[in-house]
């Protein structure tokens, strides 16, 4: 059998590799259940109505379907979700009757999508969402929260390079241009959207020749985006564009509040800015919307986004507004993993390999690894009982910190790193808390100095 070639878009990690994506996992879940989001795992299929009703992913849908057709009717007609939006609106709808409003809910789960593979885009992924969504309303000061939570999350990734948080409102968009007389309010944000990817004048362009503004009210649009602040100086800066309507001045008050609300947790690494050229082209958005960038790394695009909608639940009786954003893993995590950025201490979970005299004594050393275990430290038995030098190379090799030798007159625990060895108890000793589980490694290449930091 010939060796098998990776398959483009579906990307599969080496342990020390996925130490750092559980490592993410678990500070994004503690995070997100610190602030009492409820973890929640929906279906890998949705009906093929619901995946399509918006149009725009429908070449990226993979369908499911049986190999041995004959039963292929019972199959028909699903398909593998592509995000995790579309399938939480479904469960809010089919379970509202059983969850408490507002619903705060977490979820990490993988996706698929069937897009061209390239550098941060994947054709199976992992996301991180969080939403909170009311019934029949949701007030404006969850858009904060979700803010505020999703900063938290974003600064305990402490290895990873700086996030930084792209807010703007909608309403602040429609009103302006509402404001300025555009027709085609809707085409001309999904058209201010392609901002990040085509030059201003070519986008000034498509505003006049797409969505038929005149050449001041595309300068006007194109003015607008261009404001970008780190605190609530946007405010004084829109208005003295000269543009008045209803709708703006409530974009304005409460883009305004949701960055003075984030204001105490901006760090050097995490910070947030108002804007206003961040859009959200999907037309379900009605408010807040969130684009992330990852510094150094902006050609991945954004890796975490969202936003509130009003709407996308709603089943005939009642309406689930709600607000999410959803962090990308798959798409910050890989391009770093693959490029040597980040690594783990260790390819193994094991704090401690218990050494091994002979095969003889491998029930005694079995026995010193059960203690171990039940005081909650991870280790393994030596495979073979070769010469002591040759299992603490074993333990070296996969970053194992720690040997322990059984013996007669008592049991000694060694740290190979410095060579400093102690004698121990089984029953009762731990590592320091550091070296219990694997840490993660940032490689960080300046110039011709190379420089490597560890985390806990």
């Amino acid at each position: 059998m010939a060796k098998p070639r990776p398959l483009s878009g579906f990307p599969e990690l080496l342990p020390a590799q996925r130490s750092v994506e559980v490592e993410v996992l678990s500070t994004l879940t503690r995070v997100f259940e610190l602030h009492g989001f409820a973890g929640i795992e929906t279906r890998a299929v949705e009906p093929m109505d619901q995946l399509l009703r918006k149009g725009e992913t429908s070449k990226e849908v993979y369908v499911l379907r049986r190999l041995q057709d004959e039963d292929a009717g019972r199959d028909s007609g699903i398909g593998l979700h592509f995000d995790l939006t579309v399938p939480f609106a479904r469960y809010v709808l089919e379970n509202s009757g059983k969850l408490e409003f507002p619903f705060r809910r977490y979820q990490i789960q993988k996706a698929w999508r069937g897009e061209r593979p390239q550098e941060g885009r994947f054709r199976e992924f992992t996301q991180a969402d969080i939403d909170i969504v009311g019934q029949g309303e949701l007030p404006f000061h969850h858009d904060i929260e979700i803010t505020r939570v999703m900063l938290e999350a974003l600064a305990g990734l402490s290895f990873l390079p700086g996030f930084r948080l792209q807010v703007n409102n909608r309403k602040l968009l429609q009103g302006f241009y509402a404001g300025l007389g555009i027709a085609d309010v809707d085409e001309a944000i999904r058209l201010v959207d392609k901002l990040d990817k085509l030059s201003a004048e070519t986008v000034r362009g498509l505003l006049v020749d797409e969505a038929g503004l005149s050449a001041d009210q595309a300068d006007a649009v194109l003015a607008l985006a261009e404001i970008c602040t780190p605190d609530d100086s946007f405010v004084a800066r829109v208005r003295a564009l000269g543009v008045e309507h209803p709708l703006l001045e409530e974009g304005l008050a409460e883009l305004q509040e949701l960055v003075r609300g984030c204001a105490d947790l901006v760090t050097d690494t995490v910070r947030i800015e108002a804007d206003l050229k961040i859009a959200r082209g999907l037309d379900y958005y009605t408010g807040t919307v969130f684009e992330t960038r990852l510094d150094g790394y902006e050609s991945l695009g954004s890796i975490c986004s969202g936003g509130r909608y009003d709407a996308l639940a709603h089943d005939g009786r009642t309406a689930y507004p709600g607000v999410g954003i959803s962090l990308g893993v798959s798409r910050v995590l890989v391009p770093l993993l693959n490029k040597g950025v980040l690594s783990a201490d260790r390819v193994v979970p094991s704090a401690v390999l218990v050494a091994l005299v002979d095969e003889e004594s491998r029930a005694a050393s079995t026995e010193v690894a059960t203690a171990l275990r039940r005081n909650g430290v991870p280790c393994e038995v030596s495979p073979s009982p070769s010469r002591f030098g040759k299992q603490i190379r074993y333990a070296e090799r996969r970053g194992i910190p720690y040997v322990w030798f059984p013996g007669a007159d008592g049991d000694a625990v060694k740290d190979i790193r410095t060579g400093e060895q102690v004698t121990a108890d089984a029953t009762t000793w731990t590592p320091p808390d550091q070296d219990l589980r694997p840490r993660v490694v940032t490689t960080q290449t300046e110039q011709t100095t190379q420089t490597q930091e560890t985390h806990p």
